[in-house]
């Protein structure tokens, strides 16, 4: 049974920094391409950042580039993003995703098709 959970979420006042954690059991990450994404009240999920960690790609959405880092612990399968100079609008549910359904293009899963998601955590930003 495969199973994501991430954790390191919570509430920072801005410019603060957080570093959120992605581990995996019954799934290597290093198959294919892991994603971040977000989700904030009342608006639609978008994804964060994503890594390839076989070709060792990563890929940001413009508004966290400069500021987010995703990265990954092979010996531990976890997958990080660290978050630095937090702003309120990076107030969200954060969940990580694992298994590519399509294929990975630049360590971003077309379609953001992923076969397994954590439950989330939240990062809450003061300003």
């Amino acid at each position: 049974q495969v199973s994501l959970v991430e954790s390191g979420g919570g509430s920072v006042q801005a410019g603060g920094s957080l570093r959120l954690s992605c581990a995996a059991s019954g799934y290597a990450l290093s198959r294919n391409c892991v994603g971040w994404f977000r989700q904030g009240s009342g608006k639609e999920r978008e994804r964060v950042a994503s890594i390839d960690i076989g070709w060792n790609y990563t890929s940001y959405t413009d508004s966290v580039k400069g500021r987010f880092t995703i990265s990954h612990d092979k010996s531990r399968n976890t997958v990080y993003l660290q978050m630095n100079n937090l702003k309120p609008e990076d107030i969200a549910m954060y969940y990580c995703a694992a298994d590519c359904r399509t294929f990975c293009s630049g360590a971003v899963c077309s379609g953001e098709s992923y076969n397994y998601w954590g439950q989330g955590t939240q990062v809450t930003v003061s300003s």
